[in-house]
């Protein structure tokens, strides 16, 4: 793993641990994210919540 890469990985973990951490200081968000059938509905919602987790730390794009 590149440098840049871990730093990637490093802000992936970060976004989602904050996306975690709301699910119980936002009402709803937790039911929301239950309800997702599948990857691309996860990170559909966390990114219409402000979340970029939809990149895999090895992409380029």
């Amino acid at each position: 793993m590149s440098k840049q890469e871990l730093e990637q990985f490093l802000r992936k973990v970060e976004q989602l641990n904050k996306m975690v951490d709301s699910l119980d200081k936002v009402p709803g968000r937790r039911e929301s994210l239950a309800a997702c059938k599948n990857h691309n509905e996860v990170v559909e919602l966390a990114q219409s919540w402000g979340y970029a987790i939809g990149r895999r730390w090895g992409e380029n794009v």
